[in-house]
């Protein structure tokens, strides 16, 4: 039966994309019908928020699910997800036992929303795939050189890297992570994975004894005003004895399974990053294959969190992947992460590289930074968490893609055991596999996290960037992160904040059009697309919060922090007053106003399947 609905999504889709195709710009709308306060537009329609059941509009629509089994369903078809479900067909395949794996992933192509650097360390790929190379992995750029400095307005301060720092990438190779997941993907289906790209796991299901069952796709067909269109059609449900959760940072489902069953209670907040990315073809005399660039300092404080990277990819043409990464704990409301990625490319010794060269995309995610302290349980009856859904990213290597792939492997053995177990005594319905998370603590993710626990929360100091290098270049270099006491983050990323009245306006140049650029035309060059007659996927849980709270104490920072455009404030129609308007349609999936927003009011959830950026090779 699912595969079945994928015809009729597609026609769906391609009759949405001539629809687009004829309203290439239509401006975004806002609704003043009722809601909390009479004087407030609407602005949410989502039935996650209004329910459906208490709609007139909806009475009399046909609401069934189909629903379909399998062994393990996996959630994301990125780096984890896609190990996992290898490495579950492999070890079926050495043991001869039937087991059905089906990988669900809203982009509409495997790799479409994938966004990393990316310098890989190959590990866990040459463990889950050790003939990767014969098999044509894209991995094309062995890295030659490694470059760190810290920059200042007008200079470059080069800072030597020692055997066993971080930033050490002798044996990485520099990728396209999108061009890699795909042919991730490839091998899984070889293998006889089952993957439904064009589908969001929009719920998820749970049995009578409280474990999870399964997830829920879409439902399609809805109108922007929250009422059923004539092409209404129900999500499918997908039921499995174990279901694997590698959404990636922010997760919208494992938000919800934090709460459902407590994964946080006994580690740190998560801390959060947000990473913006471009890719240019560069004058062929500037160009380096091999070489990676990272740098610190300018154009951020020493108190804001962030750094860069550039990387020359020998990918048949003078390629390089430029970005910009800022921590969400920064204090400042007037601070763009969009437009000091712009500046920083005017630094001299940036700007030479890029000078006569051509911007061909842009793009932005939001990225994991709590480390070893801020990891969840991992397991719960029915499920796991797998990759940077919970997030083992190491911070100071920027690298994570290793990370999770090793822990979707990790939970693919152990999911693997108990499910063929043919003596298996299971106490719920969905399995419980504890398993997994001591696997987990014995591996070297582990290690490999413990050792650098201390990295990122030692830059809240008064010296800032220069204080957490100090204690990085003492205590990881030369201990090797052996000190017996564990740094503390200092809370939420959106309770960093300051009010507007106590900071600095930002003062940001122009765009030049040639090295900077302004938001809206780099939107465009990361593919972004949704169904524009559907409900708002960035949902508030009231609608009166953004003006009377974010506007009026922090002068709406979601205008600076979204990296796409999304939020503007605008006149109110009758002029005595501003309203928020939300252009979904430019969303790149980041999740960072889910994490930013002082008012905790954004909840982001997915759109309908294929919506969002279609990123190649990011």
């Amino acid at each position: 039966m699912f595969p079945a609905c994928r015809f009729s999504l597609r026609a769906r889709r391609c009759v949405g994309a001539l629809k687009a195709i004829q309203a290439e710009h239509v401006t975004p709308q806002l609704y003043s019908t009722r809601s909390s306060s009479s004087t407030v537009p609407r602005i949410t329609t989502h039935y996650t928020v209004y329910p459906r059941d208490k709609d007139p509009r909806w009475e009399g629509v046909e609401m069934e699910r189909f629903a379909d089994e399998a062994d393990v369903v996996i959630v994301g078809g990125g780096p984890a997800g896609l190990s996992a479900a290898i490495r579950l067909k492999q070890l079926a395949n050495q043991h001869e036992k039937e087991l059905r794996v089906c990988v669900v992933e809203k982009a509409s192509q495997i790799g479409a929303h994938t966004l990393s650097g990316a310098c890989l360390e190959p590990t866990a790929l040459s463990e889950l795939i050790p003939d990767w190379k014969e098999r044509g992995a894209p991995l094309n750029t062995p890295v030659t050189e490694d470059k760190f400095s810290i920059l200042t307005e007008k200079y470059r301060i080069p800072v030597p890297i020692l055997p066993g720092l971080p930033m050490n990438n002798h044996g990485n190779y520099l990728v396209r992570l999108g061009h890699f997941v795909r042919w991730l993907g490839e091998q899984a289906e070889e293998l006889g994975v089952e993957l439904y790209p064009g589908y969001a796991a929009a719920e998820v299901l749970f049995h009578e004894d409280g474990s999870v069952k399964g997830i829920a796709t879409n439902d399609v067909g809805i109108a922007k005003d929250g009422s059923p269109k004539d092409v209404f059609e129900r999500g499918m449900e997908l039921h499995a004895k174990v279901t694997m959760f590698g959404e990636g940072c922010h997760g919208h489902l494992a938000k919800q399974l934090y709460k459902q069953f407590n994964l946080r209670e006994n580690c740190e907040p998560q801390t959060y990053a947000i990473g913006l990315k471009e890719l240019w073809v560069i004058d062929e005399k500037k160009w380096r294959p091999g070489r990676t660039e990272h740098s610190v300092g300018w154009p951020l404080n020493r108190n804001t969190y962030g750094g860069s990277f550039l990387y020359h990819l020998n990918e048949g043409e003078p390629l390089v992947a430029l970005g910009f990464v800022v921590g969400l704990d920064y204090t400042n409301p007037y601070l763009s992460p969009f437009r000091e990625f712009q500046r920083w490319k005017h630094h001299p010794s940036i700007m030479s590289t890029l000078e006569g060269g051509n911007r061909i995309a842009y793009g932005a995610r939001a990225l994991n930074e709590g480390g070893f302290q801020s990891i969840p349980k991992l397991t719960f009856p029915g499920g796991m968490l797998i990759g940077c859904s919970p997030g083992f990213m190491n911070v100071p290597k920027i690298k994570g893609t290793h990370t999770a792939m090793k822990s979707g492997m990790l939970a693919a053995e152990n999911a693997f055991s108990k499910i063929t177990d043919e003596n298996l005594q299971s106490e719920t319905a969905g399995l419980y596999i504890p398993e997994y998370e001591e696997a987990f603590k014995k591996s070297w993710i582990w290690k490999e996290l413990y050792s650098v626990r201390n990295i990122r929360p030692s830059f809240h100091n008064y010296f800032g960037l220069y204080g957490g290098m100090v204690y990085t270049g003492i205590f990881y270099w030369i201990f090797r992160g052996k000190e017996p006491w564990t740094l503390k983050h200092i809370g939420l990323d959106s309770a960093q904040l300051k009010p507007a009245k106590d900071c600095t306006p930002i003062k940001y140049p122009k765009p030049d059009g040639k090295i900077s650029f302004d938001l809206l035309s780099s939107v465009a060059l990361s593919g972004t697309n949704h169904e524009h007659d559907q409900p708002p996927h960035l949902t508030l849980k009231d609608d009166s919060v953004p003006v009377a709270q974010n506007l009026a104490i922090y002068d709406g920072p979601e205008q600076r922090f979204c990296p796409a455009g999304v939020y503007e404030y605008v006149p109110l129609e009758t002029s005595d007053g501003m309203r928020l308007q939300i252009n979904a349609q430019n969303c790149v999936h980041c999740k960072t106003c889910d994490i930013k927003d002082p008012s905790q009011n954004i909840n982001w959830v997915v759109p309908e399947g294929s919506g969002g950026p279609a990123y190649n090779g990011l």
